[in-house]
């Protein structure tokens, strides 16, 4: 599944009929090549919360159903990498990050899609407020 894929979908609780709100982003941890955390935007005033990817049952094309006892909590700092400019640890530029690849059932991510070609998450390091930073080669 692609991260662009999520943004949008309902999240709902346990019983998959309580809607919590809708999906704003995923929260990428790019050194560990993981999705850590789901931005839920909620109500009519874009309010918004996260809840640990630990707190997700599933992801599907219908939408995103949470564990029972999920808590959201306040929202941290965004880590989408959707964007985002891709450096090398040398500094080089690398392109623009178009979207990811993730495994909807561990959180792990399978690739990441630049305006210059396709990354292995073997060569992911960081992902800062405005790049994501890579291996070179």
């Amino acid at each position: 599944m692609l991260l662009t894929e999520v943004r949008g979908l309902p999240v709902t609780g346990p019983d998959g009929r309580t809607r919590l709100g809708t999906v704003a982003s995923l929260s990428v941890d790019a050194a560990a090549g993981t999705v850590r955390r789901v931005r839920v935007r909620r109500g009519p005033f874009r309010k918004e919360t996260e809840v640990s990817w630990d707190a997700v049952r599933s992801v599907g094309p219908d939408g995103v159903r949470l564990r029972a006892g999920a808590v959201p909590g306040p929202p941290g700092r965004p880590r989408d990498p959707v964007g985002s400019l891709v450096l090398t640890e040398a500094g080089q530029e690398r392109g623009r990050v178009l979207d990811a690849a993730f495994s909807p059932g561990t959180g792990r991510v399978l690739a990441v899609f630049t305006t210059r070609g396709e990354l292995s998450p073997a060569r992911l390091l960081g992902l800062g407020d405005h790049a994501l930073v890579v291996r070179s080669g």
